[in-house]
């Protein structure tokens, strides 16, 4: 059991698997964030719905899932190690006291590292097909007035191959889809760009609009929507 993730199904290997960098909005609790207790169940905390999507991914539909056991308000784990946000001090205007002058090193060491060293070698273990990373997002942000009317975003740095055939399999299920949007997988992509560009391995970065994914039925129909584009991805890449 560790602090940093969990794990469920164990992967095939040619086969899916998906990550989900965000899904927890758990804090140790010898951790003192300092902010109210509401805000962990926003979206500053917490990619909403993205654990109970990745749970179905795995248990209804042989995905298996790599998934955040910690708040990204304790340790981002989809920060390069340098990144300022790793450990915020804000977020969406609100200021986390708690990590105001903490031991990043001690962040690193107790979450970050755990998290992608064991993501490393489940993937080489595994040697997937495609990769799932499974991400949402909010329809707007608390600090500044940015309409987000996509519903689905795909998310890419360099390696596109799977955005392209996912983008217009996504729109002809009547979606209105972000191409890298609703913002772009060039600026933050550290875990698909550390286990997936680095070695060639192809990779489907999805954004969830939030308020789409907020009920068990909404988490059943995105986990078996997310499914079939995923298998007919990967085929098409093969």
């Amino acid at each position: 059991m560790s602090e940093a993730f969990r794990q469920i199904g164990t992967p095939a290997r040619g086969g899916i698997v998906c990550t989900a960098d965000h899904a927890s909005n758990a804090v140790p609790a010898d951790i003192d964030l300092g902010i109210p207790q509401h805000l962990l169940h926003e979206h500053i905390a917490i990619d909403i719905g993205t654990a109970a999507i990745a749970e179905r991914l795995a248990q209804d539909h042989a995905i298996p899932a790599h998934i955040a056991a910690v708040s990204r308000l304790v340790c981002d784990l989809n920060r390069d190690e340098t990144a300022p946000g790793l450990v915020p001090e804000r977020s969406d205007g609100h200021p986390i006291p708690g990590n105001v002058g903490v031991d990043r090193e001690e962040r690193l060491a107790r979450f970050h590292r755990p998290y992608h060293t064991e993501l490393a070698d489940w993937l080489d273990d595994a040697e997937p097909a495609l990769i799932l990373s499974l991400h949402s997002f909010t329809p707007h942000l608390a600090s500044r007035d940015e309409p987000r009317p996509w519903e689905v975003g795909v998310l890419y740095n360099q390696d596109d191959r799977a955005a392209r055939i996912a983008i217009p399999l996504l729109a002809a299920e009547g979606l209105n889809v972000g191409d890298n949007l609703p913002y772009s997988g060039r600026d933050l992509n550290y875990t698909m760009n550390r286990h997936a560009e680095v070695h060639g391995r192809p990779y489907l970065g999805v954004e969830l609009r939030q308020d789409l994914v907020q009920t068990p039925e909404s988490h059943d129909r995105w986990a078996g929507l997310l499914a079939k584009i995923a298998q007919r991805v990967a085929s098409a890449l093969t």
